[in-house]
């Protein structure tokens, strides 16, 4: 059934809102984001803002959500193909890589310092799963068809670490070992702390542009995971 005009309009009207929000967070930051400031952007009394989003936090959550969404789009999209499971995560980093240099507010509202004042509500967590779950799908391609490298020397994990894996592994309904899943936790946080130095100006002075870092990065990732196919070679 299709959906009525006012429907449309509705949904029209929601895009606006949230279209304005984004760029208020590239101009004043998450902290500084007001509904009165998007209903003048647009136009609009600010009740008739409030009929879509009820409060500040609100609108933080759709933009939020929206911006989870958006780069599981993206991952999704860059790990198609019958390549090698391991040049696959390399894609995927690349993507999520490229993104946050497109989306640098978005990636911040997602990734970087929590907004004061704000706690996101546990909906988000679905989306936010989406990303890293595209990941663990190409770490369980490899270990179901040996590509993967489960025996390879690293540091042993403590009780804790083991017991948090576990539990992992229950919920995500993976027969992935714990070691797996530890040695993903350590490279994800890896692939992220790298972008996020990058976007934040951390290698000023260093390892400037940051793109080369971030690529040898990727690639010690995939490595740490234990992907023994074919890995793109360094530029």
């Amino acid at each position: 059934m299709s959906p009525t005009p006012r429907e449309r309009a509705r949904v029209d009207t929601m895009e606006r809102i949230l279209t304005s929000g984004r760029q208020q967070l590239a101009e004043h930051g998450a902290a500084a984001l007001s509904l009165r400031a998007v209903a003048r952007d647009l136009g609009m009394v600010s009740s008739a803002v409030y009929r879509y989003v009820a409060s500040r936090d609100d609108l933080l959550t759709a933009l939020i959500i929206g911006g989870y969404r958006d780069l599981a789009e993206v991952a999704e999209e860059a790990t198609t193909g019958r390549a090698a499971p391991g040049r696959r995560f390399v894609a995927l980093c690349e993507a999520i890589y490229s993104w946050a240099r497109e989306h640098p507010h978005q990636y911040a509202l997602l990734f970087g310092s929590p907004v004061p004042g704000y706690r996101a509500p546990g909906g988000t967590v679905t989306d936010a799963a989406r990303t890293p779950a595209v990941a663990i799908q190409l770490i369980e391609e490899a270990w179901q068809s040996g590509e993967l490298a489960v025996d390879a020397p690293m540091p042993p994990a403590g009780p804790a670490v083991r017991r948090q894996a576990k539990e992992l592994g229950a919920a995500l309904d993976s027969a992935l070992p714990e070691t797996v899943l530890i040695r993903f936790a350590a490279a994800w946080t890896q692939v992220f702390g790298v972008i996020s130095f990058d976007l934040f100006g951390q290698f000023v002075g260093s390892f400037e542009p940051g793109d080369h870092i971030c690529t040898f990065t990727f690639r010690t990732a995939a490595h740490t995971i234990g992907f023994s196919g074919q890995i793109p070679s360094a530029r």
